[in-house]
């Protein structure tokens, strides 16, 4: 495992960085690629690459040794494994993954979104279009492209189609329907809080009983099978709410 100074080679990678920079660890197989990629950034005041990783386990012991607000990931690294995107973000929980693949696959592609990747590019994306992408994921941004929106919406559509009828679902109290007509509006627990005059874990605490007992799995899931059924009046479109909910 390579830990690498982006500004000099006599300074330490542990030397205090600039507020506002983005702190970047390059995961990649290829060694020449890891060596390109730093160069781009190395031109960016606001962008450093921290370390580099060479394989799976030492991005994990780069992730947990190293303050880090962006992975750049080499997605065929994450052939035959199952966990190690929702492992890493529990690892650190506000760090943004991005994946480069070579090609889109739908399946592929859905599932990389829905374990928590804020964004997938191509392996030749051009480095200005590169750097714009870690900028704006480190802002808290999605990054992702029209036909990728169109394969998570209707990956999400027909699992909630597939659930249980509304008709035999548990009940919902007052509260967890206020909760899902915020979440269809792409609001954010912050916000949701804010508006029922509770805290942020409260709102956590209720998603999760409201996620158990609808049976389904995350936010995006939640209102789409909500506005599908019509267990709120809303006159929400499916895919703007997809599309605001994703940019979380």
């Amino acid at each position: 495992m390579e830990f690498l100074d982006e500004s000099s080679e006599n300074e330490s990678v542990d030397a205090a960085v600039k507020p506002g920079t983005v702190r970047i660890i390059i995961a990649d197989s290829q060694a020449i690629y890891r060596v390109g990629i730093r160069k781009v950034f190395a031109l960016e005041d606001d962008l450093r690459v921290v370390a580099q990783a060479d394989s799976i386990e030492n991005l994990r012991l780069a992730v947990e040794r190293y303050p880090t607000d962006v992975v750049l990931l080499e997605g065929s690294m994450l052939a035959g494994t199952t966990n190690v995107i929702p492992e890493l973000l529990r690892a650190a929980p506000d760090m943004k993954l991005i994946v480069q693949a070579v090609q889109a696959d739908e399946n592929h592609t859905v599932e990389l979104y829905r374990r928590g990747v804020r964004g997938i590019i191509s392996r030749s994306i051009s480095p200005d279009l590169l750097v714009r992408c870690v900028r704006r994921i480190a802002a808290g941004e999605t990054w992702i492209d029209n036909q990728s929106v169109n394969w998570v919406i209707e990956a999400y559509r027909s699992q909630a189609a597939a659930l249980v009828s509304p008709r035999s679902a548990p009940r919902l109290s007052p509260k967890e329907m206020a909760i899902i007509t915020c979440i269809t509006q792409g609001k954010r627990n912050k916000e949701i809080a804010f508006q029922l005059g509770t805290t942020e874990q409260v709102i956590k605490n209720y998603l999760r009983k409201i996620y158990d007992k609808l049976g389904v799995s995350d936010r995006l899931e939640l209102a789409l099978y909500c506005l599908h059924n019509k267990i709120i009046q809303s006159d929400a479109d499916e895919e703007a709410v997809a599309q605001k909910l994703l940019g979380h």
